[in-house]
């Protein structure tokens, strides 16, 4: 069993809105700093919903969906 909590629906809407569109969030993955992230695709893995997203530097980065704060 996961430890993961789901995020409100307003949010998971708002992400995958984004990979359709292709639009830019500013978002801060745990207690990091907030950085521009380009939401590729929004998915289900191991008991927990997952970002897959691309920074500004072109770098991939993978994050739970309940470590992100928007």
């Amino acid at each position: 069993m996961s430890d993961y909590q789901p995020i409100a629906c307003v949010q998971h809407e708002r992400l995958e809105f984004a990979a359709l569109t292709k639009q830019w969030l500013e978002v801060t993955i745990g207690g990091g700093m907030a950085q521009r992230l380009l939401p590729l695709d929004v998915y289900t893995r191991d008991g927990a919903e997952w970002l897959k997203a691309q920074t500004e530097a072109g770098e991939l980065v993978t994050a739970r969906l309940d470590a992100l704060k928007f």
